[in-house]
């Protein structure tokens, strides 16, 4: 182990800036299927959650879709986005520079996006370098956030002890998840005048904040591993 902390960093809303196109996005998508949706409800009740999980949360209230009518609404998503993305998608403000600042420490991308949108993000917006293959998809290992083992399954890869594990996250799905974790925990906070941070998460508002938070860990750790 060269580093004392390995660093788990949330996709959508963390490194890029994509949340808002999502929220577009399915507000534009879902009501074509019978699924009145807002971009403004995505932001408040449903960032980071699974998307499959949204679309039952909306049929419960207006009525279930055939199978192949969820497929095609996925599909159709997935692609809008993706064009998106391509067209439009920026990082964090901040975030280029952090992550140019954190070279020294291993990380990871731990995400509930499916693993082509993930590479689509990061190579949209030339963040794709500070991560190459260390991808950690919730569609390709089945398990999503709020549920701690994403983030195990991507520590044990890594080669790291949970504590010695940093999860950068803006949703609440993915801070409880962490934290559930057994881990260290920076909540990038976009919107402190609405949200709180949960108890045992560290607080940040800027992307600028996270390298001065990491050294701050980083000295804290145990030296032996």
């Amino acid at each position: 182990m060269t580093s004392s902390l390995c660093l788990l960093f949330d996709s959508d809303g963390t490194l890029v800036d994509s949340e808002i196109l999502l929220a577009q996005v399915m507000a534009d998508i879902l009501p074509r299927y019978g699924l009145p949706f807002t971009a403004s409800r995505y932001m408040s009740e449903f960032r980071g959650v699974r998307f499959l999980d949204i679309v039952v949360t909306l049929e419960q209230i207006h009525g279930r879709l055939e199978e192949e009518q969820q497929q095609r609404l996925e599909a159709d998503m997935r692609a809008h986005m993706d064009a998106r993305m391509r067209a439009e998608l920026k990082a964090i403000d901040g975030m280029p520079m952090a992550l140019e600042a954190l070279g020294a420490y291993p990380r990871a991308i731990v995400s509930n996006g499916p693993e082509h949108k993930i590479r689509c993000a990061m190579e949209s917006t030339g963040l794709d370098v500070h991560f190459r293959d260390k991808l950690f998809s919730a569609y390709s290992l089945g398990v999503w956030k709020p549920d701690p083992e994403l983030f195990r399954i991507a520590a044990d890869a890594m080669g790291y002890p949970y504590e010695r594990c940093v999860v950068i996250d803006d949703a609440a799905v993915g801070v409880a998840a962490g934290l559930e974790a057994g881990m260290n925990v920076i909540h990038l906070n976009h919107f402190p005048d609405e949200e709180t941070t949960p108890e045992g998460a560290i607080a940040i508002t800027h992307a600028r904040e996270l390298p001065g938070v990491i050294e701050r860990l980083a000295r804290q750790m145990p030296t032996s591993a």
